[in-house]
């Protein structure tokens, strides 16, 4: 079978498919089946505290999680922070002066545009509840992360190894690191500590992946390998009944557009900005990326560990925030290829070639 040459034909499959698979097996976990429920009792399953049997949490003794909850429903947090660990290792700090500007440059200016779209969000809508069911969590999250899988390949077939080269510090804007800032710009309050707690393992994957090539080498198939894991294990905290309500899905569209046009615009007049002929790099960059799925979730346990006021309204959103940005990383997917090759043609039509400049 061919399950994963299948997955990996769909943008961004190896992470979507898990995280929907996650999301069906939790959506048939809650509804509670009679004979389903029946047949785990006879199993010898605990019961949960409401009474019900769930199959993404299989154990045979009181408040002792099995190995199955804890790596396919409770295990996200422990996975994403390895993963951080993982793509920290990759972050070299031998670039070229012209990779290390372009890629100072993209990461800038998609964090400006994410954390000027949360603004603009927060001051004129609710901020928990807003048009569409946006939240400024979902749509910071989406606008300050990137897909670096889809810049690769764009990078490396329209442009030049100085735009490969930016991928490097085009890593900062994995994980939830921008987001915790973006919102801490906008008055939400994170203590030090919570903003160390998050940099830690990529910071730890860093100082390894710079002092031996063999621990970079190593870890670099963690980038991958953990992320239809982590992907599964926040899907079980989902429930596809979200996606029947219309304003839902709507506004993850909305917000897959909105992530491509803004950040986008904005990488390119940063490009500009900088001088640089070929500005290609900036809308294969302007994508959500597959990581952003797991900031919600993040961001909703970090406002809990510092007492935010805010603490349960992240934690009600999360969800919601979760299949909006997984409709948005689909959207990008699309957008950007098509947005790059209509920019590569534009170019060349004024003598600009992208993988000379």
């Amino acid at each position: 079978m061919k399950i994963k040459a299948t997955l990996e034909r769909v943008p961004g499959g190896l992470m979507l498919g898990p995280l929907l698979l996650g999301a069906a097996l939790n959506t048939f976990d809650q509804a509670h089946f009679a004979p389903v429920e029946v047949a785990l009792k006879a199993l010898g399953a605990t019961p949960l505290a409401n009474g019900h049997y769930e199959f993404l949490r299989l154990g045979a003794a009181p408040n002792v999680a099995s190995f199955t909850e804890s790596l396919f429903k409770a295990g996200a947090a422990t996975l994403i922070a390895l993963f951080l660990v993982c793509v920290g290792s990759q972050m070299t700090v031998r670039l070229g002066a012209r990779a290390l500007g372009k890629g100072a440059l993209l990461a800038g200016a998609k964090f400006a545009a994410g954390a000027a779209a949360g603004l603009a969000l927060e001051k004129f809508s609710d901020p928990f509840h807003g048009w569409l069911g946006l939240s400024t969590l979902a749509v910071v999250a989406a606008l300050t992360n990137g897909n670096g899988g889809l810049f690769a390949a764009l990078s490396s077939q329209y442009g030049n190894r100085s735009d490969v080269g930016a991928l490097s510090v085009l890593s900062l804007c994995n994980g939830p690191f921008l987001t915790l800032l973006a919102l801490g710009l906008m008055g939400e309050t994170f203590p030090a500590v919570v903003f160390l707690g998050v940099l830690t393992p990529l910071a730890v994957g860093m100082v390894l992946g710079n002092l031996d090539a063999d621990i970079r080498q190593f870890l670099q198939p963690g980038e991958k390998l953990l992320v239809p894991f982590f992907a599964f294990a926040l899907g079980a905290g989902m429930n596809l009944a979200v996606f029947a309500n219309p304003a839902l899905l709507a506004g993850g569209l909305l917000l897959g557009v909105a992530t491509t046009a803004l950040t986008g615009g904005a990488m390119w007049l940063a490009l500009a900005a900088g001088g640089f002929r070929s500005r290609l790099t900036a809308f294969a960059f302007a994508s959500a990326a597959g990581n952003a799925t797991f900031t919600p979730a993040a961001i909703a346990a970090a406002a809990a560990a510092a007492g935010s006021p805010n603490a349960a309204n992240y934690k009600e959103i999360a969800a919601n925030a979760t299949a909006q940005i997984s409709i948005a990383v689909i959207t990008t997917a699309l957008l950007c290829p098509l947005a790059v090759t209509l920019l590569d043609r534009r170019q060349r039509t004024r003598g600009i070639d992208g993988r000379a400049e």
